[in-house]
């Protein structure tokens, strides 16, 4: 289950919000407290790994506290982080006090007046040194790259060399035509593995097991880490799609590309049992769609 618990970010990614958003009025944001109910609903159902995620969810006070937490719940097995890497260094102490083992990190560009232009900010340095900061602190490391034709997909080959110079996974997540992403011109998993294989030719598909989630990993030679691709747009995964998402207001969706399924809030805040709690959780799930429609 990936729990956004803030709709806030210190970014403004071209392909995300670059102009801000409507911030929710907090007392539309779940409490730390309900999305601790929520999880021990999920866990009694055998949903038991989570994955925070905002907007950006360190911007929200007590992230690494509710990492903690949310471990402390009999059956949960694993707590993870996805961040876009500014404030990692900052946390970093809180949050493996916390129990935190793995995190994914969004970095679409090692040039920094690309990262300005994606981003908005300079923050790029930063953001290489806290990987670099996260890796020496023995945690799992993903990078997340999206690569934009016109952009930054001629940097494909330095990003992957991420992997050969350090401990850590790269992966290459396709664009999903969602908000100004639509505006977007996408470069294929399959383009980015051509390019890989001329560069490689000994590159080979790996299939142990990196995580919970559809990417497809490869080994290169004198890499220490796997390079990766989350292709859901030219090979979809849905059949095999194990995901379910609570936004920061509540609303569960059992599918990225539609609307939710039930407000959780609403219905936790009118007085509901644990019972039905759990009721609500596993219709959403019972409901997921067959595929997301991206075309």
């Amino acid at each position: 289950m990936r729990l956004s618990i803030t709709d806030r970010c210190n970014l403004r990614c071209t392909y995300c919000m670059p102009d801000g958003i409507c911030l929710l009025p907090a007392k539309e944001i779940l409490t730390f407290e309900e999305i601790e109910e929520v999880c021990r609903a999920a866990v009694q159902l055998g949903i038991r790994r989570f994955k925070i995620t905002g907007g950006e969810p360190l911007v929200r006070p007590g992230c690494p506290e509710l990492i903690g937490k949310l471990y402390r719940i009999l059956g949960a097995e694993q707590v993870t982080l996805t961040t876009n890497g500014v404030l990692l260094g900052k946390y970093l102490d809180q949050l493996l006090k916390n129990g935190l083992k793995a995190v994914n990190i969004s970095l679409d560009t090692l040039e920094v007046d690309t990262y300005r232009q994606i981003t908005g900010f300079g923050e790029l340095p930063t953001v290489l040194e806290n990987i670099d900061l996260a890796v020496k602190a023995g945690l799992k490391v993903k990078i997340n790259s999206v690569l934009q034709k016109g952009v930054n997909d001629g940097e494909w080959k330095m990003l992957a060399d991420l992997a050969k110079d350090r401990k850590l996974d790269v992966r290459f997540i396709e664009m999903m035509p969602i908000g100004y992403g639509k505006s977007c011109e996408a470069v294929r998993g399959s383009e980015l593995l051509s390019s890989l294989q001329e560069k490689y030719p000994e590159i080979r598909k790996d299939t142990s097991e990196h995580g919970n989630g559809p990417a497809v990993y490869y080994e290169l030679s004198d890499f220490q880490g796997k390079v990766g691709f989350i292709s859901a747009v030219s090979h979809e995964f849905c059949g095999a799609c194990n995901r379910i998402r609570l936004t920061a207001d509540g609303i569960l969706k059992p599918c990225l590309n539609y609307a939710g399924r039930v407000n959780l809030r609403q219905e936790m805040r009118s007085g509901i049992t644990d019972q039905e709690l759990r009721y609500l959780v596993k219709e959403a799930i019972y409901w997921k769609p067959r595929r997301h429609g991206f075309g």
